[in-house]
């Protein structure tokens, strides 16, 4: 073997295997099914066999066997170019290879002049209003123009803050076409006493999102595991409670407007997964509107008529993307310990959105 132990990379202590855009690393310029080397391993001569996760673990520091495991499951770890299961054993002379579904990572994260919603901002954090369109960090395909690159010009005089410092960044992520609240840390300790709050679900998040139907009850909860779509690994399914599939989330939803064939509600997440309001919406019937990767962009609810169909054109030219706002951030402040709470009013192309909805509603029932 060689001799000096090779660090795991960045892309997998980060990947979730059950998560592939992991929350906007991976977003539209995706790499489809294309697979980069990102390490590779020979067997010394006398390699006595092995299976390849505890081989993998002894040369790759700073990872888990669970983890290691979940990349074989992936079809991420070969053995002599063919992809192989966490028991396969290496062999003398084998060459073991790590390729990941997107470019190993050689940049650097550069400042970029892109101006930026700050709704709040001291010494320990800011609170950023993002745009939709906006991808949030740095990955396949969106290599520059991100939030990330923006904060790194907004803090750039700051000699705490550096861009590239996994301690001091981003706390949670929401997707490139979901406009809404996010939070920043500027220090090591903010960080951690913000991403501890995230995993105990001590956090408050509203989201605001038009679907398509109407619903019977005010309210209701969803259960289901969320993880990747074994049909398409772009998108994310919905698994029974009990399965091994995925990892478990739960979504509130209490209905804010009705507007005929669709419904303006509000969602609060006990937990926080990749697309979990958008794939729990379509679980139950209800994609979001103009949501073109979970069947969003189709003529779900009302009429075929030439009209009708002509409406709903005009409505997706409105807001293109999915209806989805994170509306409000509650947290606790890491230094001071005060209730913070932020509230994000709805864009300007949800509002024409839902303007246009309102009025299709209002002459229907006149």
């Amino acid at each position: 073997m060689n001799k000096d132990t090779p660090e795991i990379p960045d892309e997998l202590l980060m990947y979730d295997f059950d998560d592939p855009e992991n929350e906007g690393v991976v977003d539209d310029g995706a790499e489809g099914d294309s697979l980069y080397e990102h390490r590779r391993l020979v067997a010394d001569a006398g390699q006595n066999p092995v299976r390849v996760d505890k081989f993998l673990m002894d040369h790759l520091r700073d990872t888990s066997r669970n983890r290691i495991q979940k990349a074989a499951e992936a079809s991420f770890i070969q053995a002599n170019g063919k992809s192989v299961k966490s028991n396969y054993k290496v062999k003398a002379g084998d060459v073991i290879t790590l390729m990941l579904d997107r470019p190993k990572r050689e940049w650097e994260i550069i400042p970029e002049d892109i101006a930026l919603d700050v709704v709040f901002e001291d010494s320990d954090l800011l609170v950023i209003n993002k745009p939709a369109g906006l991808v949030v960090h740095p990955g396949a395909g969106n290599f520059s123009g991100t939030l990330v690159n923006a904060l790194a010009w907004h803090l750039k005089d700051d000699p705490r803050y550096d861009p590239n410092d996994p301690t001091v960044g981003l706390v949670h992520r929401i997707d490139k076409d979901t406009s809404g609240l996010l939070v920043v840390a500027k220090t090591p300790e903010a960080k951690t006493s913000l991403c501890k709050q995230f995993f105990h679900h001590t956090t408050h998040r509203l989201y605001n999102a038009l679907v398509w139907g109407p619903f019977a009850q005010d309210e209701g909860t969803i259960e289901g595991n969320i993880g990747r779509d074994p049909k398409d690994r772009l998108r994310m399914a919905v698994f029974p409670t009990d399965s091994n599939n995925g990892k478990p989330a739960i979504t509130h939803w209490h209905v804010l407007e009705r507007m005929g064939y669709v419904t303006l509600v509000q969602c609060r997440l006990e937990t926080g997964r990749t697309h979990q309001i958008r794939a729990h919406m379509r679980h139950i019937g209800h994609p979001l509107f103009a949501d073109e990767r979970y069947g969003g962009t189709e003529i779900l609810r009302g009429e075929q008529t030439a009209s009708y169909k002509a409406f709903i054109r005009n409505a997706f030219a409105l807001c293109p993307r999915q209806a989805l706002h994170a509306r409000t951030l509650g947290f606790q402040h890491p230094t001071t310990g005060q209730e913070m709470n932020f509230e994000s009013p709805l864009p300007e192309d949800m509002n024409a959105l839902l303007e246009k909805w309102r009025a299709r509603s209002n002459n229907e029932t006149n």
